[in-house]
């Protein structure tokens, strides 16, 4: 299947284009800007250069079977202001508009269109018990589902052929992205409790399963509203203790309300609003959670970060195949190529002539300008998929660094995983998560742009 595919580059694009690539489908996405797709995107695409207020190429409908329009302005990232409003609603309503017009156009082969929505639809409601056949709520975010949504009205009408499922997504739980990644630094360090005063409901879904349900839309016979959400939605007191306790830390303080508007301004709604949604439609459908409580949820995504853990992950897809690539990356002296300058990278030497299981390499580098030795030593050698180095010597309480390269669509998946631990325990993690966490990015946004110069296409 030929899917054209929009929000590629998001936390559920990225994963939903994986599987979707791995079992043999050609993915085709629109995309703002192609060079740094390219270094984003973990799978292989066709990607055509477009933007909300732009007519759709025609030529990225070319032999398309099935839409995925996932792109929209992230609504939590910023304080809403007015030209921030306008964006969230343009880039839904028109992007919607433009998409539709063009699969009306040019997509005579279309016979699945899956629309990504958002809970936001029912606003503020208490303890209401809501369902996808639930009235529209009251306010900004309802408003802007509901005017997104009705753009599809025009391929409902003329193309009846057509089935248009919408799956109204909820707060995805990801390590990777999402809301609760914002909410981990303070969380891990104790530093957070419950929002308000708590009892408002959250309608929450683990990643792997809203990746699911949007390949169960792709695939089944699903149609109209598709509740994304898990079947037990939680309070922000429940969710707040659960998060603590699959941390194994301590829950502090509430944040008042008062202190949340004024962090958030308006989009304050978004976590003391309250919205208490259950899967019926979504269950209905044939749909089955493998995340179905929250408790199960947060252990499985929280496990390896217990201990003051963090975790940095990076998918980069190369047109190489991993016997092709492993040369290149199992050479230690080729890391002083795709390391950042300001880093003064030097590679000493090894323990053993060639690489392999134990060996030991030694590193000149600085942080912050002060000159440090590093030494790793190869925990796992399994040529051409995996190595795994771990810090022997070095500034960190423990760096482990795995290097997959997992075959994918005639190429390959590399996928660089770091787990690191800092010095001087809840201390270290209060002075520099966040700031160590921001630095350890800055250096593999580099490596992927330098590996992209090298081997991409």
């Amino acid at each position: 299947m030929r899917v054209l595919l929009t929000g590629a580059t998001g936390l559920i694009g990225r994963e939903l284009g994986q599987r979707l690539a791995a079992r043999g489908d050609t993915l085709v996405c629109l995309v703002r800007d192609l060079q740094s797709a390219r270094r984003r995107l973990p799978f292989p695409a066709v990607c055509h250069a477009w933007q909300h207020t732009r007519e759709v190429p025609a030529a990225a409908l070319e032999g398309v079977d099935a839409v995925v329009h996932l792109a929209g302005e992230p609504v939590a990232d910023a304080r809403w202001s007015a030209g921030k409003k306008a964006l969230i609603r343009d880039s839904r309503v028109l992007g919607t508009r433009h998409l539709v017009r063009a699969v009306l156009a040019h997509g005579a082969g279309v016979k699945a269109f899956v629309q990504g929505s958002a809970s936001g639809f029912f606003g503020e409601r208490g303890d209401e018990r809501l369902t996808a056949a639930s009235t529209k709520g009251v306010g900004f975010l309802p408003d802007v589902v509901e005017a997104w949504e009705a753009e599809l009205l025009p391929l409902r009408q003329r193309r009846p052929d057509v089935r248009v499922p919408v799956v109204r997504t909820g707060i995805v739980l990801a390590r990777e992205g999402g809301a609760l990644a914002e909410m981990l630094p303070l969380f891990r360090v104790s530093a957070a409790g419950r929002l308000g005063s708590g009892r408002q409901w959250m309608s929450w879904i683990h990643v792997d399963d809203i990746v699911r349900l949007f390949l169960h839309a792709l695939d089944s016979q699903a149609t109209g509203v598709l509740e994304g959400v898990a079947p037990q939605p939680a309070t922000n007191r429940e969710f707040t203790t659960s998060l603590c306790r699959a941390l194994g830390v301590f829950e502090n303080l509430a944040a008042p309300p008062l202190a949340v508007q004024a962090l958030f301004g308006e989009r304050a709604a978004i976590v003391l609003g309250s919205t208490r949604l259950e899967p019926a439609a979504t269950l209905a459908s044939g749909f089955e959670f493998r995340f179905a409580t929250l408790d199960a949820a947060l252990d499985d995504l929280l496990r390896p970060l217990r201990g003051g853990v963090w975790e940095r992950r990076w998918e980069q897809w190369l047109p190489h195949s991993p016997q092709a690539l492993w040369p290149f990356f199992c050479d230690a002296h080729n890391l002083e190529d795709i390391t950042p300058p300001f880093l003064g990278f030097q590679v000493l030497g090894s323990s053993t002539p060639e690489i392999g299981a134990g060996t030991l390499i030694d590193y000149r580098l600085k942080l912050n300008g002060v000159p440090l030795a590093w030494r790793t030593r190869i925990d796992v050698w399994d040529p051409p998929r995996r190595f795994v180095d771990l810090q022997a010597r070095g500034p960190y309480a423990l760096w482990h660094h795995t290097h997959d390269f997992e075959p994918l669509g005639g190429g390959t998946v590399m996928r660089d995983t770091v787990r690191y631990r800092l010095p001087a325990g809840w201390l270290g993690s209060v002075a520099g998560g966040r700031l160590v966490a921001s630095w350890v990015d800055r250096i593999f946004d580099y490596r992927a742009r330098r590996i992209d110069e090298r081997f991409g296409t």
